[in-house]
């Protein structure tokens, strides 16, 4: 209770003077002594020297002439005066008990509605994250298909032939190339060399296929298909064909049971963690974490970089152009126009959504140019780049400028070779807590 609120309850405030007391004694003794030395004239004779006592009220100003009368009369006051401030304090409790119960009232309405949009916050993650138990890949193939057969738009026939392909490839592993396309590095390369009069230099990846998003994996599969088209590189790469022995390019299912088996040897438990150590049967999404923790399971040598604030005006990142262009022109063989360099793409993160960096143009301004490989381009799209005569407008969908770049934050995985046995187990001992480089 408000400590003002007691203290008026308690205390007795002369109505003449105002001055205030403790206890009913102590104001019927002040009211006696103090005011009732003022001089009164006498009603009777109206002489203000009248032998008679006259003893008026401090209160009310009645005038008597026996002073126990007035003791009596100054005592019914008291008692009036009393029972209102009993009054008083009554009500000052009822409106403190009514106050504390819609401050009750309001904090638990307040604790129901923060719980309820904690509820509808997490119940959307686990959506945005495929964590919602909605199904994996199997299912959202068969689903979307079935959709297209009641629009009209898929022949019941084609249906049963994709479903056959599909249980195919899930019970074999292997992606079954139907959103793949291949050819693109090397009809870039022929682009270049005779086209592209506005670029002053460009470094190429070596050669990697695209993959792009399908029925099964739309809106979440984005870095899968980004693993594939830089796993596709390293596949057509001697150089990793100690660890990648024997490999295809995996299905979806499959990497999500690759990532899980490097989980289970010990890479990246915290990751692991968040997404409940399963991924299979789910639209989890996938990020660099994952895809590192995959390649170093492999035995892929590989660094994850994380550009974690903007280094220039707009929220740009010119830091991580600069880095991808030391990454590709480090092998300096002369000047020629177009570099076919030997070095694999790259896997680009940011929120929401993932890419392939397969090279970067310097432009004859000075400026520099990612070229992109997105999981979200269908094929359709892609291979107006394998034309006889590639057109600029074709090549303009895998251009980003630096100006296009302007998400808060960007993450890479970089290839760099492989890793002996030792590297391995010092790298999956490492990511017991796992931190990425920064820059800056």
């Amino acid at each position: 209770m408000d400590p003002c609120l007691v203290t008026c309850c308690t205390m007795l405030s002369c109505n003449i003077c105002g001055v205030t007391v403790t206890s009913e004694p102590d104001m019927k003794a002040h009211l006696l002594i103090v005011h009732m030395e003022n001089e009164v004239t006498c009603p009777f004779c109206k002489l203000s020297d009248c032998n008679q006592p006259l003893y008026d009220c401090p209160i009310c100003g009645l005038i008597c002439t026996n002073y126990h009368i007035l003791q009596e009369h100054v005592d019914l006051h008291l008692e009036e005066s009393s029972f209102g401030q009993g009054m008083d304090r009554v009500q000052c409790s009822r409106d403190l008990e009514l106050a504390q119960q819609l401050q009750q009232e309001e904090d638990r309405k307040r604790r129901s509605e923060e719980s309820r949009q904690e509820m509808e916050e997490f119940q959307k993650l686990q959506r945005q994250y495929g964590l919602n138990n909605s199904g994996g890949y199997k299912q959202q193939q068969l689903r979307n298909m079935e959709l297209e057969v009641n629009r009209g738009r898929m022949h019941p026939s084609e249906f049963h032939r994709r479903k056959a392909d599909m249980m195919e490839s899930l019970a074999i592993g292997i992606d079954d190339e139907k959103t793949k396309t291949s050819g693109i590095m090397e009809a870039l390369y022929r682009y270049y060399q005779n086209a592209a009069t506005d670029v002053r230099r460009v470094w190429l990846s070596t050669v990697v296929d695209h993959f792009h998003s399908s029925f099964g994996d739309k809106g979440w599969g984005c870095g899968y298909r980004n693993f594939q088209m830089l796993l596709s590189s390293l596949l057509q790469n001697d150089a990793y064909d100690d660890c990648l022995k024997g490999m295809s390019v995996p299905c979806i299912p499959k990497i999500q049971s690759m990532i899980e088996d490097a989980w289970k040897e010990g890479f990246d438990p915290q990751g692991a963690s968040q997404l409940n150590n399963r991924l299979q049967g789910t639209k989890a999404w996938i990020g660099a974490c994952e895809v590192y923790t995959l390649l170093t399971s492999l035995r892929i040598k590989c660094r994850i970089i994380d550009f974690h604030k903007s280094t220039g005006p707009l929220g740009t990142h010119p830091r991580l152009f600069e880095w991808i262009l030391s990454y590709y022109s480090s092998e300096r063989e002369g000047s020629p126009k177009v570099v076919c360099t030997s070095k694999p793409p790259i896997y680009l993160q940011y929120q929401g959504h993932s890419q392939t960096v397969v090279g970067i143009e310097e432009r004859k301004n000075r400026t520099l140019c990612l070229l992109v490989f997105d999981p979200g381009c269908p094929s359709r799209e892609m291979q107006k780049l394998l034309k006889q005569d590639t057109e600029a407008s074709s090549v303009k969908q895998l251009r980003k400028f630096v100006g296009n770049l302007k998400h808060k934050q960007y993450q890479i995985v970089a290839v760099e070779g492989v890793l002996s046995s030792e590297e391995k187990i010092a790298r999956r001992q490492a990511s017991q807590v796992f931190t990425a480089e920064k820059i800056p």
